[in-house]
């Protein structure tokens, strides 16, 4: 791997440093040493993330959430087994030290599939009618309202035609050959885009029913009105590594709640809280779905996501939460639009509209 000096942290490392320094190194771990360089650790994006569901504070030092027992290759390790490690073990980053420890070197199977395709789907819900961004939906479809210059969905799709995504599925309704003549078979962006057209409203999954065939890997799914920077391969990293039927993109919210609350118990005051603020995670409207998670649905009957997902849960099937800490925002309300636009320039410097 590359420049993999840049993704050295110390053991007393804040958490919060650490994450600046995994989106500054774009390497996806960092790797914990102490000041001879002898590797005590790592951490990977997705440890960052479960430490943020479990509610951890980000000025906690690393080591208390990184792997002290990573696997690791030595020099000696011929690169076959070095290969095989990675695949056997689904790893993205293989620490090299040597016989003390040190490190020296870090391999990854991530540079040998430079612009790979991926075998997942996308499928992006754009067939709403947007009616809370009226007027400026009375021509044009949510997602293809101008943000940063561009229609909000060209942003999307060159973000997934950059994590990898070729074939992608647009589930269209309202003024649907709007989409096509904007983006037609994709090319021009790099992908396949397909289209599922709906009849009727069949809600945020029911569209998953007219896949003209099953999946064979999981595939994204997403609301079209999402502005954001996520990591789609640290989606489907996570997605794997829980081994999850269905995985839910969420966000951290904060509602502060505008007077003293009363804590009571059996007519006693227990404890005073003045204004807290209660945090919750809410529903981001991407999702990766397996192919089995299909079969919950009812071919031409309307199904909304938290629907389908509470049917992948009623089976005591896995569904996990994915923490969205990059940029995020549901363009919903007319405020909401202002400031996607504002935010643009700002988050999605590069050509590629911050592909991840």
């Amino acid at each position: 791997m590359k420049n993999w000096t840049m993704a050295l942290v110390g053991p007393d490392s804040p958490t919060l440093e650490v994450i600046k320094t995994l989106d500054q190194s774009a390497t996806q771990i960092c790797l914990v040493v102490d000041p001879g360089r002898v590797l005590l650790g790592t951490v990977t994006d997705g440890d960052i993330r479960r430490s943020i569901l479990r509610g951890e504070s980000l000025d906690q030092p690393v080591r208390l959430i990184m792997n002290p027992k990573p696997l690791v290759a030595t020099p000696a390790m011929p690169p076959a087994e070095r290969l095989a490690l990675i695949r056997g073990r689904r790893l993205r980053h293989l620490p090299v030290v040597d016989a003390k420890g040190v490190l020296i070197g870090v391999e990854t199977e991530g540079e040998l599939l430079t612009g790979e395709e991926l075998p997942n789907w996308a499928v992006v819900m754009v067939g709403g009618l947007g009616e809370r961004l009226r007027p400026l939906t009375a021509t044009t479809p949510k997602p293809l309202l101008p943000v940063g210059g561009r229609p909000l969905l060209e942003t999307i799709l060159l973000q997934l035609a950059g994590s990898g995504f070729r074939r992608v599925y647009l589930a269209v309704n309202y003024m649907a050959e709007k989409f096509e003549d904007a983006f037609g078979d994709g090319s021009r962006l790099g992908l396949d885009i397909r289209y599922l057209r709906e009849d009727g409203k069949l809600g945020t999954a029911g569209a998953l029913g007219h896949l003209p065939e099953r999946p064979e890997a999981p595939m994204v799914v997403m609301n079209g009105d999402v502005l954001t920077a996520v990591n789609y391969r640290s989606l489907l990293d996570f997605h794997a590594e829980h081994a999850a039927r269905a995985t839910m993109c969420v966000r951290e919210y904060d509602i502060q709640v505008p007077y003293g609350v009363v804590e009571v118990e059996n007519s006693r005051v227990r404890a005073l809280q003045e204004k807290p603020v209660l945090t919750h995670f809410i529903n981001a409207g991407i999702y990766v779905l397996d192919p089995s998670a299909l079969d919950r649905l009812e071919p031409g009957h309307p199904c909304d996501m938290p629907t389908l997902l509470q049917r992948v849960m009623n089976a005591s099937e896995p569904v996990v939460a994915f923490p969205i800490r990059e940029y995020w925002l549901d363009i919903g309300r007319l405020d909401d639009f202002a400031k996607a636009n504002g935010d643009f320039e700002r988050v999605f410097s590069s050509s590629d509209g911050g592909a991840a």
